[in-house]
């Protein structure tokens, strides 16, 4: 029971490494600001115009959260969708695609903060009125549009989730019913760009989430129209992390359980299912090894009818993966089709 656990939640490394940094910076945070030390403005992204701007900012902030509540529902999206992205991508190209999302994100809200700086005309003042009767300086005022937190490079995984696994059905609270992942994670960018259309005042910056969608959009098809091109971050290599932990963790390779990643997302041609098919009847071929216990085995009848027991059993369990997906196999299950993909 208690390896069926860890094969059900096991978490691969830059995942679990995410999470647990951004969770110390919570910890860092809150200590420090017993101390006076505001992490916002020192690791937060300010706007490229005002005196508190620094370039590190740009990596910074995806790992500064704005409350307890912030950080519980980025990090519970990353743990649940990162995971398997991780699984499917390997973990040096999860870790870049991580990355150039919240980059572009963070890219994204200071061009649409330079935007807004230029409609609303503030180039022409030098004060500021904030409410309530008080006036700050400009440079004052320009230091409070900091952003901060890993909602972009979180969105990015979204996307990446909802084109990789795009009629994988989920269950969304509060809606009763199951939705497909693509219409998840349309449904999401919808509203994040009326949010932002709206100028609804909350405080969040829908526009830097569009951004981590975008960015990781562009990566995606990148990816796609240059499979397999030999660069570490780009193309990949073969091999990679065990599914269940056990395995090479060398970074940048792929799963062996999985498809490379260019061949999951690519929507053209065969299917995802057909290839699978296709390349474990390739892998259930027998091996023309020469020796001569092999060649008494071929010719006796028994040995032929396990071999074709062993066939339909496998036909069995992958028509089980098509229908509910490789988490409802059981463990006994999981070992034949990994023994069946070895030889």
């Amino acid at each position: 029971m208690r390896k069926n656990i860890e094969m059900n939640f096991y978490t691969p490394p830059i995942t679990k490494h995410l999470i647990i940094i951004n969770l110390l910076m919570f910890l860092a945070k809150t200590v420090a600001t017993r101390y006076g030390i505001d992490f916002d403005d020192l690791l937060g992204l300010h706007y490229f115009m005002a005196s508190d701007f620094r370039l590190y900012q740009f990596f910074t902030y995806m790992f500064v959260h704005g409350g307890f509540e912030h950080l519980f529902f980025n990090m519970f999206a990353v743990w649940m969708f990162g995971r398997i992205m991780e699984q499917v991508m390997g973990s040096q190209r999860f870790l870049f695609y991580y990355i150039v999302c919240g980059l572009g994100a963070g890219l994204i809200q200071e061009s649409v903060q330079y935007v807004e700086y230029l409609y609303s005309g503030l180039s022409e003042y030098e004060a500021v009125n904030i409410g309530g009767g008080l006036t700050v300086s400009m440079d004052s005022y320009l230091n409070r549009w900091t952003t901060v937190g890993a909602s972009g490079a979180v969105y990015g995984i979204l996307l990446s989730f909802g084109m990789t696994f795009p009629e994988e059905r989920m269950f969304i609270i509060p809606i009763p019913f199951p939705i497909k992942a693509k219409w998840f994670v349309i449904g999401y960018a919808v509203i994040e760009l009326l949010s932002a259309m709206g100028n609804s005042g909350d405080g969040v910056a829908h526009m830097a989430h569009l951004g981590g969608m975008l960015f990781g959009l562009a990566l995606i098809l990148y990816w796609r129209k240059h499979p397999g091109n030999g660069n570490h971050f780009f193309g990949g290599s073969s091999g990679g992390n065990s599914f269940f932990g056990n395995g090479n963790s060398g970074y940048g390779n792929y799963n062996q359980r999985f498809t490379p990643y260019e061949d999951v997302t690519y929507q053209k041609g065969p299917s995802l299912w057909q290839r699978f098919k296709s390349w474990m009847g390739k892998q259930r071929k027998p091996r023309m090894d020469v020796n001569n216990s092999y060649i008494k085995h071929s010719k006796d009848m028994q040995w032929r009818q396990e071999k074709q027991d062993r066939e339909a059993e496998i036909d069995r369990i992958l028509d089980k993966v098509k229908k509910g997906g490789y988490e409802s196999l059981s463990q006994e299950e999981k070992r034949k089709l990994f023994d069946a993909s070895q030889r």
